[in-house]
């Protein structure tokens, strides 16, 4: 028995209002913002009409079209074009979405009157479905809308809807491998293995390019009343279920189309995956087939198993999904909020949105792909629209007017930094603004779409939206599809184990479900990352002596903010101040003075070896992954290791939130301490090293047996007058790290319990804290700041004491072997 999300769209929701937080939208406002993206595409689909048309795709800084053969060739990329104006197809039902009515009618007209179908011209199957064949499907939909209310299109009779099943007949060629899974690539005249196809080759396809065919496929088959199409469809989201790994139920990033093995066994939810999960989702949606929904509910535990590690979605491989395959994500994985929207599974949309939105505020746009550390990997910005998107659904989901001010950015960052005379550009590189002459079909079939729904109130609408399901190129199939014919025959999955179900697996969310009188929920999960991007930090002195904590606008007093992040603060008689951080101590003494490394960045051979054997060596950031440097300074026997930012200026109060992770793959080789300093924070040592020519770290901890169990350590540091010393140390300047088992950990070590361990969990999180004592002569040294990059994430309760007179630590448990990490809690 199935059940129709059709709610997915109304969200069913009764949309709630914020009680506090960001300040509600006016009608006037939006009406503006909406006006405004109005004339941007009139700006973009204006200038493709008078300089492109009928080629495929605008050139924008040449102000011509892009003709195939025409231009340098530009690989992979010129597959979309097919000598079929792609422009003009993939616009036409965003039209009629902006109630640009008489422009559609007119564009409807030259679309049968100009495009041909029949060029010899090898193209995606992919690209083409998506946007030609679901071009087509949208606007015959929109066009038999259109003319049922009798007053446009009274002229139509369902061309649009011919060229799509002659388009779909000229993609069917692909689909005849022994496996079922489609070639690539296709020709539209001679087909696949024809000796002039030029094409037929190619072995492999990416599991998206297979998995993606099913919306525009079963639309097709159920409009024109031929089956083949989506059977076609289905048989290849069969073969890549039946090649899932059955031990992880993830699937890899290309597969042989022959004989089904896996060729790339890296595992995700962006570039080569992405539409695959997203098209077993919405197929449920369309359809009605509760086995799309079995398969991607199986699908989806494994996901937020090992994929999800919130606010992160990091790679794994397939047959040992505890193995991160990659430390950088791609841009295209920010679709997936809006598809666990559709889940109604929201806390892990908002803060995978969140922490996207923040790599935005620092970077313009998304790069297409950016580093753990949200540091640029490619800079390239297309003009993607899947961000766009998320920001619609969380809006449709939550009604927080906080995503109508994330779309409002959207729209001034492309006014300011894509919007050229004639038309829109992509961005070639986020770090420079240079652009690329280059307008993709996309942005006119999405990005405008998204944002003129994410400003307009139903009413406003030609159409009801929520009678519809968008394609993953945001065209509009009606959700009566799913009564126009029954499933498929003889579609049926069998699962090995049935996957864990919660709330939603069969059933529609609802506001008060999610948010049970808390409309401010969405809310306190992003007041949790809102700047792990190190962009736009507040931040308020403390009345507790000696740290300095951040003040979020959530009204909430900093030593109670620092609680709710599962950071306690507890009485250190014994110092001045205190400082987290985040040591492999293993119950012995570690001591060293603090020499740099050189090479200062520890990317290359070390020149000064020798000197730093049983020193703490210091390191600037950059040039090299963190691990790099960790295990280069360890094979020339540093006792601990101090990484520097290396953008001058940098501090902890414009980036209270930073990560270290690995590089990628295992770090359990990494035993020597580590911890991070922002530059003006990592001032404090360097000028120490400078004026006193040493400076020694000590580290102490409390005697006690040794324990098989984790310990939790508080962790001190201050700077010692001369004449403190223990005795026997030298003179030189002192940074003490004094640790000592918290009170946690012996209740729970008489409990007898257990810490629970979650896998790549690698947050440090907290306020910048003072550092104090005085070194001599000179400033008083600057707020220090520490960071971790353990692999692993305790979950255990956390001390709620704080003492206005003593200074701030985090508990913070270690695991023998591996270092230890504070967390916001659970």
């Amino acid at each position: 028995m199935w059940v129709i999300l059709k709610m997915l769209f109304y969200l069913g929701l009764g949309s709630w209002v914020l009680g506090r937080g960001t300040q509600a939208m006016s009608a006037e406002e939006k009406t503006t913002i909406r006006g405004q993206v109005l004339e941007m595409f009139d700006h973009a689909y204006g200038s493709y009409m008078k300089y492109a048309y009928p080629a495929d795709e605008l050139m924008p800084l040449s102000c011509r079209g892009r003709v195939r053969g025409q231009e340098p060739n530009r690989g992979d990329i010129d597959d979309s074009l097919g000598k079929f104006s792609l422009t003009l197809i993939d616009t036409l039902d965003t039209l009629v979405v902006l109630n640009k009515l008489e422009e559609f009618e007119e564009a409807v007209r030259k679309t049968v009157r100009d495009v041909r179908l029949d060029n010899d011209v090898v193209v995606s199957v992919f690209e083409t479905n998506i946007r030609v064949l679901g071009g087509l499907l949208g606007a015959h939909v929109m066009a038999d809308l259109l003319r049922g209310r009798g007053e446009r299109m009274q002229w139509y009779r369902d061309e649009l809807l011919h060229m799509a099943k002659d388009l779909g007949h000229r993609l069917l060629p692909a689909f005849n491998t022994t496996s079922g899974l489609p070639y690539p690539r296709v020709n539209l005249r001679y087909g696949v293995l024809n000796p002039l196809s030029r094409t037929g080759t190619e072995s492999d396809t990416c599991t998206a390019c297979a998995g993606t065919m099913i919306l525009e496929f079963a639309a097709l088959s159920r409009l024109s009343g031929e089956a083949v199409f989506e059977e076609h469809a289905r048989k290849a989201l069969d073969v890549l279920w039946e090649k899932r790994q059955r031990g992880s139920d993830l699937v890899g990033t290309v597969i042989n189309i022959h004989n089904g093995d896996w060729v790339r066994r890296d595992s995700g939810v962006g570039a080569g995956i992405d539409s695959y999960y997203e098209y077993l989702m919405k197929a449920y949606i369309l359809l009605g087939d509760s086995v799309y929904l079995e398969r991607f509910n199986t699908h989806y535990s494994a996901i937020m198993k090992y994929i999800s590690q919130p606010p992160l979605l990091l790679s794994v491989h397939m047959h040992n999904p505890t193995v991160n395959v990659r430390s950088w994500m791609d841009s295209l994985l920010a679709f997936f909020p809006g598809l666990q929207v559709l889940r109604g599974d929201l806390k892990p949309a908002i803060e995978t949105h969140e922490m996207l939105y923040q790599v935005t505020k620092q970077h313009k746009f998304l790069p297409e792909a950016f580093t753990s550390e949200f540091r640029v990997h490619w800079g390239q910005h297309p003009l993607r629209p899947e961000f766009a998107e998320s920001t619609y659904f969380l809006y449709k989901a939550t009604g927080d007017p906080y995503y109508l001010k994330v779309g409002q950015s959207i729209v001034e960052k492309l006014n300011a930094h894509a919007r050229v005379p004639c038309g829109f550009a992509a961005v070639q590189d986020v770090r420079t603004g240079t652009h690329e002459d280059r307008m993709d079909s996309f942005f006119l079939a999405e990005m405008f779409k998204y944002l003129y729904l994410l400003f307009s109130e139903k009413s406003q609408l030609p159409l009801d939206i929520d009678d519809y399901i968008f394609t993953t190129e945001a065209h509009l199939l009606p959700m009566s599809l799913s009564t126009t014919q029954p499933p498929c025959q003889g579609n049926s999955t069998e699962t090995r184990t049935p996957p864990e179900e919660d709330l939603f697996t069969h059933s529609c969310p609802s506001a008060q479900t999610l948010f049970p009188n808390n409309p401010s929920f969405a809310k306190t999960i992003r007041d949790s990352y809102k700047y792990l991007a190190g962009v736009g930090r507040p931040h308020q002195v403390s009345s507790i002596r000696g740290i300095e904590l951040p003040l979020h606008d959530n009204g909430m007093e900093p030593v109670e903010f620092l609680k709710s992040m599962g950071i306690s603060l507890t009485s250190l008689h014994e110092a001045a101040g205190a400082l987290g951080l985040s040591w492999t101590l293993l119950g012995r003494r570690v001591k060293g003075s603090i020499v740099k490394s050189a090479p200062y960045s520890a990317c290359g051979p070390l020149e000064n070896a020798a000197e730093l054997r049983g020193r703490v060596a210091l390191a600037l950031r950059g040039d090299c992954m963190f691990a790099a440097k960790a295990r280069r300074l360890q094979e020339a026997g540093v006792v601990g290791v101090i990484f520097i930012d290396h953008k001058d200026g940098s501090s902890s109060e414009a980036t209270p939130l930073f990560q270290m992770v690995g590089d990628g793959g295992p770090t359990s080789d990494i035993t020597v301490p580590l911890a991070f300093l922002f530059s003006r924070e990592g001032a404090a040592l360097t000028t120490a090293l400078e004026e006193h020519g040493g400076v020694e770290v000590l580290l102490l901890p409390k005697e006690r047996p040794p324990a098989e169990k984790p310990m939790g350590m508080n962790i001190q540091i201050h700077l010692s007058k001369d004449g403190e010393l223990q005795e026997g140390e030298s003179k030189s300047t002192t940074i003490q790290l004094r640790l000592e088992p918290s009170e946690e950990e012996e209740e729970e070590e008489e409990r007898g319990g257990t810490w629970g361990r979650r896998r790549g969990r690698s947050h440090l999180h907290g306020g910048p804290l003072r550092l104090h004592g005085d070194r001599g002569p000179g400033p008083s040294p600057a707020p220090v700041r520490g960071r971790a990059d353990p692999p692993l994430r305790p979950t255990l309760p956390v001390d709620p004491r704080a003492t206005p007179e003593g200074a701030g630590t985090a508990l913070l448990p270690t695991i023998p072997g591996k270092q230890a990490v504070a967390s916001r809690g659970p």
